[in-house]
């Protein structure tokens, strides 16, 4: 397998499929929805939804139009990722492969003032700190939420902010993303991007067109230097 190092100012990760795995709770909540929502087709919804705003989704999937209805929806939705996610047995919200390890080698460098790393999540705030509590991940200083950009993925808005809260050009960022819409994000952002095969096939992921593409995040090392992060990256 051949390998890359790479410099970037910084880096910028999605959440849900890259640092954290949440699939228990995600399909958990989808069949509770299903409940309320009689003609939701669960394994429908599943195959296209992940990446997408919640909000989004549920406009799609459930029909809901009136913006307040979607916000209780939203927040409701996600709040039930957390609660079924260790229901019937299920494993909860754990981090994936290699996460822990990039976490120990990165240490503080997600502090304000010069941030070397980022979140920039689909998903809503008070669901994403919960989720990166289950996980043992650190919240980082620059947090790019769904309640931060009026377009969400695959419009570059959330990597555009990430770059601009951490004070660097986009250009020299890397997106870490494991859905096709997240990487459209990355690239329309003009960043380089890392596909992760963790929650789409290696087909889709390509469509999207990364700059690389790895299994998870076993394949990679990234270290704080001088003015960045020094990314190796063992290629599949």
């Amino acid at each position: 397998m051949p390998t890359v190092t790479l410099h970037f100012d910084a880096i910028l990760f999605d959440m849900d499929g890259t640092l954290v795995d949440s699939t228990d709770g995600v399909v958990g909540a989808w069949e509770l929805f299903a409940e309320k929502y009689p003609g939701l087709d669960v394994t429908e919804v599943l195959s296209s939804s992940h990446g997408v705003r919640t909000v989004e989704n549920l406009k799609i999937h459930c029909g809901i139009t009136d913006s307040d209805e979607l916000n209780r929806e939203a927040s409701r939705f996600e709040d039930a990722i957390v609660s079924e996610s260790k229901k019937n047995g299920r494993q909860g919200i754990v981090a994936l492969p290699g996460v822990h390890d990039i976490m120990k080698t990165l240490g503080s460098s997600h502090q304000l003032p010069k941030p070397r790393w980022a979140i920039c999540t689909s998903a809503t705030k008070n669901y994403a700190n919960a989720a990166l509590k289950a996980a043992g991940i650190p919240v980082p200083d620059v947090f790019v939420v769904s309640e931060d950009v009026e377009k969400g993925k695959p419009e570059p808005d959330p990597y555009l902010l990430g770059a601009k809260r951490c004070g660097v050009d986009p250009a020299r960022c890397l997106v870490v993303e494991d859905a096709p819409a997240g990487v459209r994000s990355g690239n329309a952002a003009g960043s380089k991007t890392l596909a992760l095969i963790t929650s789409h096939t290696r087909e889709q992921v390509n469509e999207a067109k990364p700059d690389y593409v790895v299994s998870n995040l076993s394949k990679v090392t990234m270290k704080p230097v001088e003015n960045g992060v020094e990314v190796t990256i063992d290629t599949d």
